[in-house]
């Protein structure tokens, strides 16, 4: 290919996992300039068992070294320390349940890795997220969209809505249009080192750990009482912030017996409320119970895609990652909150985590839930 016909130079996150590996390839046959920037945004307890940082550059290079590009490793860590981390913590220490993901792409991968990349003389940056990009004609202005990815079982628009429009310009996801079982399938027809990897889980840069324990690391522990909806005390919490709204495992009242059905069997104890000022954890009896269904919800901190409030009406939306959209009412909309009136009553709405808002595949935004 003669250099009047290249393609722009294309800057992708190469994390070492399969995504970002085969999308690092798809690039290069659609005649991309390709590099590839592996983000090291952790320290702490970079010699632990639970951070696989070094295992994931060599295989992240290892890649490279097959697909020959050229890869660079660069340090995020003050950043994701004082963007993300900082953040994560005020969230907990408040008695919500943030996102990290949500954050770590508005702050990290699209932000800090986005300016390095332009640095680099890319026009465009990639990932291996499961979503598109479309653009569109909107009173004479090019507007980009972000849509679903087409594999509803991956779709990951639920952590890149507070993407905007001067990111989602810049940004390629080709793995928006297939599955991750053809992902696999190329993974494995090209050799490639890390094509059974397992897919990474836990926080965003973090890892898989014990979550309690890590977070013993950087909150203090205030134990309080476990009361029932009716107010009576039926074991002892190891601090609000280790706790979110319906859970249901590790909240140490195994043996103490919930509402009896008719056939004898108890309903298992949920996480139903936190009141903060009183430092105390309230456990209700059976899934569907009041107190953990919610027909309304407020968000804040809203921001949306196209940079403008949608119109109020009929949407569907999420209130957490792998949910299906739920039918509901736009009833409220600014630059800094939203009010959603849902049809049906939506399970353990939880304070901290993103109400995101779409129209059919195309996600709008959405805002942190209070």
């Amino acid at each position: 290919m003669n250099s009047t016909t290249t393609k722009p130079r294309v800057v992708i996150g190469l994390s070492g996992g399969v995504d970002s590996s085969v999308s690092a390839w798809l690039l290069k046959q659609q005649g991309y300039e390709v590099v590839g920037l592996f983000m090291k945004n952790w320290e702490d307890d970079d010699d632990s068992e639970y951070c696989s940082t070094r295992q994931d550059w060599i295989d992240a290079a290892s890649v490279a070294d097959l697909l020959d590009i050229d890869i660079e490793a660069v340090n995020f860590s003050a950043e994701y320390k004082d963007r993300v981390f900082a953040e994560f913590l005020r969230e907990y220490s408040a008695g919500r349940t943030p996102n990290p993901d949500v954050l770590c792409n508005a702050e990290i991968k699209f932000k800090a890795f986005l300016d390095h990349a332009m640095g680099l003389g890319a026009e465009y940056i990639a990932t291996g997220h499961y979503a598109r990009v479309r653009s569109v004609q909107n009173n004479g202005r090019t507007e980009y969209q972000l849509l679903k990815g087409l594999d509803a079982s991956k779709d990951q628009s639920y952590f890149l809505h507070r993407l905007n429009q001067a990111q989602l310009s810049k940004t390629i996801f080709p793995l928006g249009e297939i599955n991750k079982t053809q992902v696999r399938e190329i993974a494995q027809d090209l050799k490639l080192p890390n094509a059974a990897k397992k897919d990474s889980t836990g926080i965003c840069f973090i890892g898989e750990r014990p979550f309690r324990e890590f977070l013993n690391r950087y909150l203090p522990t205030k134990p309080g009482p476990i009361l029932t909806d009716e107010g009576k005390q039926i074991g002892e919490h190891a601090g609000l912030a280790f706790y979110t709204l319906g859970q249901r495992k590790g909240l140490g009242i195994g043996g103490v017996k919930g509402y009896q059905a008719q056939d004898g069997t108890a309903d298992a104890w949920y996480v139903a409320r936190k009141d903060l000022q009183n430092n105390t954890l309230y456990v209700v009896s059976g899934h569907d119970h009041p107190w953990l269904l919610q027909a309304q919800l407020q968000a804040e901190d809203v921001s949306w895609v196209a940079g403008y409030a949608p119109e109020l009406g009929e949407y569907g939306a999420k209130t957490r990652y792998r949910q299906q959209d739920a039918a509901c009412r736009l009833a409220q909309a600014t630059m800094q909150s939203l009010t959603l009136d849902f049809h049906q009553a939506q399970w353990a709405v939880t304070p901290g985590q993103s109400a995101v808002l779409y129209q059919d595949d195309i996600c709008l935004g959405g805002g942190i839930i209070y």
